[in-house]
């Protein structure tokens, strides 16, 4: 694997990680929305990531060369099929006949964890770049 490959698997990763906080950031900020355009509670969104696939050049050579290094992208943000959770409020705006407020099917926990967890994954994705870099400076000296 060279150092630019290096650098597209990184920046694809942070790209995906990127997509990933902010759909959390989405969830966070909508924990307590009650109604939406759509009609009900806000529904929580995740990321689903998949294997970038590589132009045809970078195939072929990746195939002379044996190595099957590839990114990531995001396929596509799905809506959590969960039910909204019903809480007792008979005194909110958004209240159904019998007391229940339907609120949206965030937990603001699994939400905070899920983030610290893009968090880390995109310094992962930041160390490697760095480290490649760092590398690439090294190997110039060397040719001094």
């Amino acid at each position: 694997m060279d150092l630019f490959t290096t650098f597209d698997i990184a920046a694809s990763g942070l790209k995906a990680q990127t997509t990933r906080l902010n759909t959390i950031s989405a969830n966070l900020a909508n924990a307590e929305t009650t109604v939406t355009p759509e009609g009900g509670p806000y529904r929580k969104k995740s990321v689903v990531f998949q294997t970038r696939e590589l132009p045809f050049r970078d195939q072929l050579q990746g195939a002379l060369q044996a190595r099957q290094a590839q990114g990531v992208q995001v396929a596509r943000i799905v809506a959590d099929p969960e039910p909204p959770q019903l809480v007792y409020d008979p005194g909110h705006p958004d209240a159904r006949a019998d007391g229940y407020v339907e609120m949206p099917n965030v937990n603001v926990l699994k939400e905070m964890v899920d983030m610290m967890s893009a968090t880390r994954s995109y310094e992962a994705n930041t160390t490697t770049i760095q480290s490649a870099k760092r590398m690439a400076l090294k190997a110039l000296d060397i040719g001094r």
